[in-house]
């Protein structure tokens, strides 16, 4: 007499199909000493039942007018506990790997971000990955995780949109660096590097549409345009040639 699933949140609530023979006239169904909240007779061979409340393994039974079943075990599951995620930020489009650590969490079905859910891989009791789904819009959501315990929230992601850049000031100084420049642009309240070429420059936030940034030298000394990056969580937006460096005077 198999019945599925064979496990279920220990507060109760979990639909379990029971297949057998002679299920005629099920009158209970029995989940160790307690009896199913509700009870359905789909045919003779097969009966649902929605589990009681419980804690660990239980017997499941079938009693019909011919007699009570041989028990078969069900297991009760805790909900799961998520204590962190790898990370609390990212891409607005989504796609990047994160994990969620806790505990409860072998038995892990989905994740919703938001409300948009996505499919984890169970690495552990402990630990699971997931794919972010893409968010509706930037900001803050939370993020449950359902296991067969039950479904736990607690914490949030927040999906940051790619910044952009829309003016470099000024855009040109010496091949040795240490010109004091302001990029405008939007999404620029969470920087994590601005780059002059391959070269990274230090910098403070002003504000969402606002950087203070420095000029590094150039790696040899050399004159001529370079490349400017500003990347943060979302993605990373690019002034081509946007910073021209220029050759120190000669007599």
């Amino acid at each position: 007499m198999p019945i599925s699933p064979n496990q279920g949140s220990s507060g109760g609530g979990t639909l379990v199909t029971v297949t057998g023979t002679n299920l005629s006239g099920t009158s209970a169904v029995k989940f160790g000493s307690k009896s199913a909240t509700s009870i359905t007779q789909v045919s003779p061979t097969q009966v649902t039942a929605v589990s009681p409340s419980g804690s660990g393994e239980v017997d499941v039974t079938v009693t019909t007018p011919g007699g009570a079943s041989n028990p078969v075990p069900f297991f009760y599951v805790g909900a799961p506990f998520k204590s962190s995620l790898s990370a609390s930020s990212g891409p607005l489009g989504g796609g990047n790997s994160i994990t969620v650590n806790g505990t409860g969490l072998s038995t892990a079905t989905s994740v919703s971000f938001g409300g948009v859910t996505a499919t984890p891989t169970v690495v552990s009791d402990s630990q699971i990955s997931v794919t972010v789904p893409a968010g509706a819009a930037a900001g803050s959501v939370s993020v449950s995780v359902t296991t067969a315990g039950g479904t736990n929230n607690g914490l949030h992601y927040t999906y940051i949109d790619t910044p952009t850049i829309t003016t470099i000031a000024p855009n040109s100084g010496p091949a040795s660096g240490g010109t004091a420049v302001t990029i405008t642009g939007t999404n620029l309240d969470t920087t994590d590097s601005v780059t002059f070429g391959a070269v990274p420059a230090p910098f403070t936030v002003i504000n969402a549409t606002t950087l203070s940034v420095v000029v590094p030298p150039t790696p040899d000394g050399g004159a001529g345009p370079s490349d400017v990056r500003v990347t943060n969580p979302g993605g990373t937006a690019l002034a081509a040639d946007g910073f021209t460096y220029l050759a120190s005077p000669g007599i």
